[in-house]
């Protein structure tokens, strides 16, 4: 039978080596510790680290669609505000024509002149509403890009166009409105409309009929309008609402791939120490001082 013959330097290297290992082991769960993560870096688990920056992907994604949501509420909240002055106002024009067709010609002419005036400044009024902006630009210019939807006369210096933002994976919505959807075109545009008026309150008050006809058209616009914009603002609500649930849940997913399991890592951490202060117990009694260490 052949020994091997074993030498205290072997004995030594092996000893240090092993006592090495423990040490790094402890270094490891001690880092994982402090830092409460499971993935220091890419090699410590490389299928969890893909799956985490998948994640981490996916939170950012969610994260825009909140941004896009906030940005799409302002805007329809400065539409929504801008049409319900709008609204009352037209409904308040309306009472002056119902009072003028009442009066008719009948009534005096500086009861009429009061009624036109108080329909002129509606009119003045109505066009500062058509001019709302959101950020600098005008809630009710299409896509346009300049400082109002409409000028001082009342026509119309917007364009075609939406601005959209996307809120959902394959979701988006218009968060502005069009100014001739909402105050009419034609003989049906409302500022066109309350000139008439007021020119008929002074002059010709036999033809309100018509004017409140036209005027009644304008009304109804606003209100489609109205009801569009609030279905609007509730839908990009519920899609924030929905992006928000969804972070939670990613953020829970990647909590479970990174974060440590505090009490088994405590439990791994005593465990680890236990087993390198019982290596170098045992070492000691291994690795004892030879002749040449007392001859030295």
């Amino acid at each position: 039978m052949t020994y091997m013959r074993v030498t205290e330097s072997s004995i030594s290297t092996r000893v240090l080596n092993n006592l090495q290992g423990n040490i790094n082991r402890l270094g490891d769960i001690q880092n994982r510790l402090s830092g409460g993560k499971q993935l220091a870096r890419p090699s410590d688990s490389p299928a969890g680290t893909s799956s985490a920056l998948s994640l981490r992907s996916d939170v950012r994604t969610q994260e825009q669609y909140i941004r896009n949501a906030d940005d799409g509420l302002g805007w329809l909240g400065a539409i929504d505000t801008a049409l319900t002055s709008a609204s009352t106002q037209v409904n308040r024009a309306r009472e002056l024509v119902l009072q003028g067709m009442t009066t008719g010609v009948a009534g005096s002419t500086s009861a009429r002149n009061a009624l036109a005036t108080e329909v002129e400044n509606i009119r003045d009024s109505l066009i500062s509403v058509a001019n709302s902006t959101y950020l600098g630009r005008p809630v009710f210019a299409g896509a346009a890009s300049g400082t109002a939807a409409y000028n001082a006369d009342g026509t119309y210096a917007g364009q075609g166009g939406e601005v959209m933002r996307i809120i959902g994976d394959n979701t988006q919505v218009a968060a502005n409105s069009n100014g001739e959807k909402v105050f009419g075109t034609g003989d049906d545009q409302l500022f066109k409309v309350l000139d008439d008026i007021a020119r008929h309150l002074r002059n010709d008050p036999a033809a309100l009929s018509d004017d409140i006809s036209h005027l009644d058209t304008a009304i109804g616009n606003m209100q489609t309008e109205i009801a569009d914009v609030g279905a609007r603002y509730n839908r990009v609500t519920q899609m924030r609402d929905t992006a928000d649930a969804k972070i939670v849940s990613l953020k829970n997913q990647l909590s479970d791939i990174e974060d440590i399991d505090l009490p088994k890592t405590i439990t791994e951490l005593t465990l680890q120490q236990t087993a390198y202060q019982a290596a170098l117990a045992a070492t000691a009694k291994v690795v004892q001082p030879s002749l040449v260490d007392f001859l030295k």
